[in-house]
């Protein structure tokens, strides 16, 4: 009978032993944004480590590199009488302000919707909108064009076949960020994957600073508002003198 127990749970507790672990790392954990930061780039890099031989099945990588959530307003324009204003709108209860994905293969045939949809891997299921007025037939095209807008900003990203795998074991992505990144903790996720099923996960986390300038800029308009308004009034009316200054001397 006891034997019997024995083998009960050691047949629950195997699936949670994983037989393969992820061993990652960062070619930078920390990103400081200055006053002429013009973007970056990431190498996440890492190793699959097994306590046996290799298992069955095919072997996949997916990378995700998400920056901090925010609540977003989606507005959408029509023409009435013929002038365009806002008609409808959507608030989006979290997209990241950043979010890329790169993995080995082709999204759709490395892993199925239901580990995707598990943990929020893919770009729209990065994305929650749970709350659309009633009045709106269409949410989902408030989230596709959220979408639309930050792809066109470099902002999301979806690289198929740029993490490059060697001999089920070894692999390296790189992830270029653009020059408009929000301040934060950007959470970077390794996931292995066989037979599009995740069987380890891996996170890590990146943080990106304001420094120097920007910081104290950053801090002045948060802090004193009054302040900040009013050193941008006699920045542009420098910048307006100096420009209108320059003219003249070059009439002369």
């Amino acid at each position: 009978m006891k034997r019997l127990v024995l083998i009960f749970f050691l047949a629950l507790a195997g699936p949670l032993l994983a037989e393969e672990d992820v061993v990652a790392g960062l070619s930078q954990d920390r990103i400081d944004i200055t006053a002429n930061f013009d973007g970056s780039d990431i190498l996440i890099y890492g190793a699959v480590k097994r306590d046996a031989p290799v298992p069955g099945g095919t072997m996949d990588v997916i990378i995700t590199l998400e920056g901090p959530g925010e609540a977003e307003v989606v507005r959408r324009k029509a023409r009435v009488f013929g002038l365009w204003i806002n008609t409808d709108k959507v608030v989006i209860d979290r997209a990241p302000s950043f979010y890329a994905v790169a993995t080995t293969g082709a999204f759709s045939d490395i892993i199925s919707d239901t580990e995707d949809l598990r943990h929020a891997i893919s770009i729209p299921r990065a994305i929650r909108s749970v709350g659309a007025p009633h009045t709106i037939q269409d949410a989902p095209a408030f989230t596709e064009a959220l979408i639309r807008i930050r792809e066109a900003r470099h902002l999301y990203s979806l690289e198929q076949y740029a993490v490059r795998l060697t001999e089920q074991t070894l692999f390296r992505a790189d992830f270029d960020l653009p020059a408009n990144l929000v301040e934060g903790n950007y959470k970077t996720r390794i996931f292995l994957l066989r037979d599009k099923r995740v069987v380890n996960l891996y996170e890590k986390t990146i943080f990106v600073r304001k420094v120097g300038l920007e910081r104290w800029l950053f801090n002045l308009s948060r802090q004193q508002p009054a302040a900040y308004g009013l050193l941008a009034l006699v920045i542009a009316a420098l910048a307006g003198w100096g420009a209108s200054a320059g003219f003249r001397l070059l009439r002369r």
